[in-house]
């Protein structure tokens, strides 16, 4: 049998777990969901018991070339301690990577979701697509992660920590953040965020169609709105304007500083491209001074030599990859 590595992606809603070849075919795949309201040795024991049914699958631990596990985060590093996680409430000092460990009888890699996700856009994805081994992600999921690449791997920072920007304030005079800051970039990005500002915009008066939804007690998504604001819901068209600021602002920030060439913008939320990229992109020249300097004649097209912003390539299973990538990038 050829050697394999099994990835983790622990998501606040789902466990997914996945073995990938040396070329990074996926060979098999389990997904169970996160109970996170039962507390963290049942999401432990879940998650052991998904990998282990993965490494029998994909040919046992003799062939096994390592484990990694992508977490929300932060994340303590290389302890793999988990600090305050804000959509993993009651995770709050979790020995991540000790425990599992203790569980499994293996090692095991804790990366940041966020962080395995520009991993596996750098060598599977955006990445190779542009040649460029330097890049900066954001992932719009149930909150908002950030990864940067450079060279290759992932900067960490000195404790693990680097690359939060979904809590660094766009807005610092709005609303409370679960992270003790207020405004910040998660509350009008992700997709909660986008059902929270989609349920405001109905109690206005101007989203007639969530608000059919919330009169029938339905959940409103992050989909939802992204239907009604293809079909021209002025609440939802408000929103995703909202959303492409909200990143924009952040962008500014993030170019000015970091000045890589790549920024991949990717998650679930992220499939709305269309529907925020036109006021990401006016927001982010405005602010950003390196970014006018360095813009693409056409900002929806890849240019050489010019700070990009462009979609994921991988789609919602960067996650996964990456954190199966770990092993073998970050060794």
């Amino acid at each position: 049998m050829a050697k394999f590595t099994v990835g983790v992606d622990m998501g606040g809603t789902n466990l997914r777990v996945g073995g990938y070849s040396a070329d990074w075919q996926r060979l098999a795949f389990v997904a169970v969901p996160t109970r996170v309201s039962e507390g963290p040795a049942v999401v432990l024991a879940d998650m052991a018991a998904a990998i282990r049914q993965v490494i029998d699958e994909c040919g046992g631990v003799a062939e096994l070339e390592g484990i990694g596990v992508g977490s929300p985060g932060p994340i303590e590093l290389p302890e793999g301690r988990l600090l305050q996680p804000p959509n993993l409430p009651g995770f709050h000092a979790l020995e991540l990577k000790t425990e599992l460990e203790k569980l499994l009888g293996l090692t095991v890699i804790i990366e940041s979701d966020a962080n395995a996700a520009a991993l596996a856009e750098a060598h599977a994805g955006a990445g190779v697509k542009y040649n460029n081994d330097s890049l900066c992600m954001l992932t719009l999921g149930t909150g908002v992660g950030n990864g940067l690449i450079f060279d290759g791997r992932i900067w960490h920072g000195f404790r693990g920590m680097a690359g939060e920007a979904g809590h660094v304030s766009v807005w610092p005079d709005g609303i409370h953040c679960t992270c003790g800051n207020r405004g910040c970039l998660e509350l009008f990005a992700s997709a909660t965020g986008i059902a929270r500002m989609a349920r405001e915009t109905a109690y206005e008066g101007r989203s007639p169609r969530t608000r059919a939804l919330i009169d029938r007690n339905v959940p409103v998504t992050a989909r939802d709105v992204a239907q009604f604001a293809e079909e021209n819901d002025e609440g939802a068209l408000i929103v995703y304007d909202t959303v492409g600021r909200a990143l924009g602002l952040s962008l500014a920030a993030l170019v000015n500083t970091l000045n890589v060439p790549l920024y991949v913008i990717g998650g679930g939320a992220s499939a709305a491209w269309p529907l925020f990229a036109p006021a990401l992109f006016r927001e982010l020249e405005r602010a950003s001074y390196v970014y006018r300097l360095t813009m693409p004649e056409d900002k929806m097209t890849f240019t050489p030599g010019m700070t990009n912003v462009v979609p994921a390539v991988l789609g919602t299973d960067s996650g996964l990859l990456g954190a199966a990538m770990v092993p073998r990038y970050q060794r």
